[in-house]
């Protein structure tokens, strides 16, 4: 047998060994920034594979990468924040499902290109939501968006500005996006998406993530901040404009 024996059919054994290379490289990034290590996968994918697989296939990855953190991280977890926001989701991700099997493929493609832009470049709002019914909404709507175009790791963020102590927004973020993540899982293998034939890649895929959460969370990153997310700004968008054209295509 041959490493593409285990690969989805058409898919080069070197572009698999990059994406899964590339997985370490956005955990890497999500551990040092934070952030954004999941909106570049998504982009990176939309590019690879066909619009109906580009959502499940970044929420399994993004899955693993997140259930890892929060287990490191579980002492600091708000449970309140999580109880009402994954409530909300449990709504949300049912909504989405909806609309997500009557929205065709071109469609698809370019509302994640869209999304990639105005997430990159337009200032994020400030969000209050200090009761229940609040994080509850927030909840659902961003699940219901995430069906659809993937990753929602900054608008959940919003939600978790308030807490006093960075270990606790880190440990929260990690399991309401692994709850997100799995709800939307559930929701597209009850679509029929064909998980098992993504399977191996996306073990690999996980499995390198966790690697890169690990080595960035102990090494320092020496490059200015600005200069680093303007760079990654800039690399975001040129993907972006690269899904979009073949959305428009």
């Amino acid at each position: 047998m041959t490493l593409a024996d285990f690969l989805p059919a058409g898919l080069d054994p070197l572009l698999a060994i990059g994406l899964v290379a590339f997985s370490l490289f956005t955990s890497f990034v999500t551990a040092t920034l934070s952030l954004g290590g999941g909106m570049l996968m998504v982009a990176v994918l939309a590019l690879v594979f066909p619009p109906m697989a580009i959502v499940p296939l970044h929420a399994a990855i993004q899955f693993g990468s997140n259930a890892g953190r929060a287990l490191v991280q579980r002492a600091h977890i708000q449970w309140s924040y999580f109880l009402w926001m994954s409530s909300g989701a449990v709504v949300g991700t049912l909504v989405g499902g909806q609309l997500v099997s009557i929205i065709p493929g071109e469609g698809l493609l370019f509302a994640i290109g869209v999304f990639v832009l105005v997430s990159t470049w337009i200032p994020s709002p400030k969000v209050i939501a200090r009761t229940g019914p609040a994080r509850l909404l927030g909840g659902a709507v961003i699940a219901a968006l995430g069906m659809i175009v993937g990753p929602t790791g900054p608008l959940v963020a919003l939600y978790l500005k308030g807490l006093p102590d960075r270990h606790q927004l880190v440990a929260t973020h990690a399991v309401l996006m692994t709850a997100q993540n799995g709800l939307k899982l559930a929701m597209f293998v009850a679509l029929g998406f064909a998980f098992a034939d993504y399977l191996p890649l996306i073990i690999a895929m996980v499995g390198s993530g966790l690697m890169g959460t690990l080595i960035g969370s102990r090494l320092l990153v020496h490059v200015p901040e600005r200069a680093f997310r303007l760079g990654f700004r800039i690399v975001l968008s040129v993907v972006a404009v690269g899904i979009l054209l073949e959305a428009l295509a």
